[in-house]
This record gives C-alpha cells, sequence and structure tokens, in this order.
C-alpha cells in the first residue's frame, strides 16, 4: 500500500489563465464590476423615486434581499465545486410548509426540524451527483419537481397561515436594530461567518480547490466527494433558512412562496462575480449580487416595470454574467 502524505493547510485557489492581459481583464470585472454597478443602479433609483435612500425605504429594501441573499449563499457553495443546485428555491418552499405544519406544536423547535430536514434532503442530492454519477443540473432539476409537488400535497395547493406559534418567528422581521430588521443583521452576520471561515481555517478554501480541479485537489488531501456532498447539504440548510425568513415575513406558507426566487438567486451569485466553472467566488460576492437584484426589482417597480417582466431581466442578467466571467480556459469544449 503506498501512503500519501498530506497537509493541513491548503494553498489559496489559483486559476491559470490565456495571458496577463485576461487575467487582469476578468479579475477587474469581477472585483471592481459588480460594486460600480449596485452603485450605478442605487443612483439610477434615487433620481428616478428620491424617497429610495431614507431609512425606512433601505429598511425594506435590505428585508426584501434576505431570501435572495440566504438561497445566494446555499448556491454559492455548490457553485464553487463546478456544479449547479436548480430545487433549492422550491426546497424553500418546501421549509414554510415544515415550519407552518409544526410550529405550533414545536415553537422554536419547529425551526430546528425544517433546517435538519433540508440539509438531509439537500445531501441527498448530493450523494446522487457524487456517486450516482448524474450530472447535478439532471438531479436538481428532478428534485425541483419531485419536492415541489410534495410541498403542494402537504399543503393541499392551498396557503396555509401562520398563526400558533407565530411568536418563534415574527421576531425576525418586527425586531429592529438601528432601525433595521434582526433578519437582516442576522444575514450579513453569516456573510461575515462564511468569509471569515474561508479565509482563516487552514481548509478554508476547500470548496475553491475541488471547482478548480477535483483530480488535483484528491491528490493533495481533499476528499473531493464529501465537499461536493456538503456543498449540497450546505444548499438545503440555507434553503431552510431562507424559508424562515419568508415565513416570518409572510406569516404563512405556500407549495410555491419561494419559487420565483430560483433565478435572482442565481442571478445574484453570477453577477456577484462568482464564476460558474467553479473555483471563484466568495460570501462578500453574493452580498453584492443580492443587493443587485433587489435594486433591479424595485427600480422596475419605480419605473412601474410589470413584475412579470423581471424574470426577463433576471435571465438577461445570468447570461451577461457568464459571458463577462466565464473562465473558458477551465474548459476544453463550450457544449
Amino acid at each position: 500500500m503506498i501512503a500519501v502524505a498530506t497537509s493541513t493547510a491548503l494553498p489559496a485557489p489559483t486559476t491559470q489563465r490565456g495571458g496577463a492581459l485576461s487575467f487582469l481583464t476578468v479579475d477587474r470585472l469581477r472585483l471592481a464590476g459588480p460594486p460600480v454597478i449596485l452603485v450605478v443602479l442605487a443612483l439610477l433609483v434615487t433620481i428616478a423615486e428620491p424617497a429610495f435612500f431614507s431609512i425606512n425605504a433601505l429598511s425594506v429594501v435590505s428585508m426584501q434581499a434576505v431570501p435572495i441573499l440566504l438561497l445566494g449563499l446555499g448556491q454559492m457553495f455548490v457553485i464553487l465545486t463546478g456544479g449547479i443546485d436548480l430545487s433549492n428555491a422550491a426546497l424553500a418552499s418546501l421549509s414554510t410548509i415544515i415550519l407552518a405544519k409544526t410550529i405550533g406544536t414545536l415553537g422554536p423547535g419547529a425551526v430546528v426540524v425544517s433546517l435538519l430536514a433540508l440539509t438531509v434532503i439537500g445531501a441527498i442530492s448530493g450523494l446522487l451527483v457524487v456517486y450516482g454519477q448524474v450530472p447535478s443540473f439532471v438531479v436538481t432539476l428532478g428534485a425541483l419537481g419531485f419536492w415541489g409537488a410534495i410541498s403542494m400535497v402537504a399543503s393541499s395547493s392551498s396557503t396555509i397561515y401562520i398563526d400558533s406559534g407565530y411568536d418563534a418567528i415574527f421576531w425576525l422581521t418586527s425586531w429592529t436594530f438601528l432601525s433595521v430588521p434582526v433578519g437582516v443583521w442576522i444575514a450579513v452576520g453569516i456573510v461575515a461567518g462564511i468569509f471569515a471561515l474561508m479565509r482563516f481555517l487552514p481548509r478554508g478554501h476547500v470548496f475553491h480547490v475541488v471547482g478548480l480541479g477535483e483530480k488535483a485537489a484528491m491528490m493533495s488531501g481533499v476528499r473531493a466527494p464529501y465537499v461536493r456532498v456538503g456543498a449540497f447539504a450546505l444548499s438545503g440548510l440555507f434553503a431552510g433558512l431562507a424559508g424562515v425568513m419568508l415565513s416570518s415575513q409572510q406569516q404563512s406558507a405556500a407549495s410555491n412562496l419561494a419559487d420565483s426566487l430560483m433565478l435572482p438567486a442565481i442571478a445574484a451569485v453570477l453577477v456577484g462575480g462568482c464564476a460558474v466553472t467553479g473555483g471563484v467566488g466568495g460570501a462578500w460576492r453574493v452580498l453584492i449580487g443580492a443587493l443587485i437584484i433587489t435594486v433591479l426589482r424595485v427600480g422596475g417597480a419605480v419605473a412601474g416595470i410589470n413584475p412579470s417582466y423581471q424574470q426577463i431581466v433576471y435571465g438577461a442578467v445570468v447570461v451577461i454574467a457568464v459571458l463577462l466571467t466565464l473562465d473558458r480556459s477551465q474548459l476544453s469544449i463550450i457544449k
């Protein structure tokens, strides 16, 4: 038997580009582009609606961004490893159903049950991808339909209003600190925590390393299959958190409550500068991306754009973001 020496720390991920000019252009777009876009969009909305920068308006906008941010953070882990999760918005809807069905009996414990259930469901998708050798697109597309149908059956295709036990989650949107809902501060704290873990833990870059080259990662001692399953489990966990936030906002649950957030969440990850090819991205980038998408939604409402047309905007944003950030040197064939 051959022993393989492993190190306790992983080097910071690096990428090989087609040249210095390509490296500078792509990296500058990823780092500087999203914050500049956010500032420009905020200024345009403020010109159209000066009240946008009031404390009350910013509080409402930030709370609207939280479910997109949480879904985006879960999606980020999967995209970092080179996959994609099309089911996490449907899982967020399922989370609201589980919460509504159990909160009257379990109180705060219903939140724990919901998060555990969604984490396990996410891990199941990861196991099918890794050990079933089925592309993540196919597995999560199937999971979207399967768990969406489960949500419809469990809720009888109707809205469930949360009355008994609502005190366990209402504080997320009702309590404020510095005029900002507590739920927003929790989401920002989660972003800071993810950043710190990725930045300072010896193996904090493990998702990036797997995304940049799974075989190379395994040769350096990384258990890549576990990492990829863990990414899907985290996607499920954050879908559960998004569902809790939505139930707190709406005081209700429904089988399609979060379904419309799938494309905005993916757009938030990509427009924030995370590469769809994997290996490049971070929590702060997703935060900027979520704010951009939310400001786009608010700007559309201010401009009087029909909400049904917003999906067109999100689709265009996803395509443009991929065109700008796709690392073609990582792909031998574009298909």
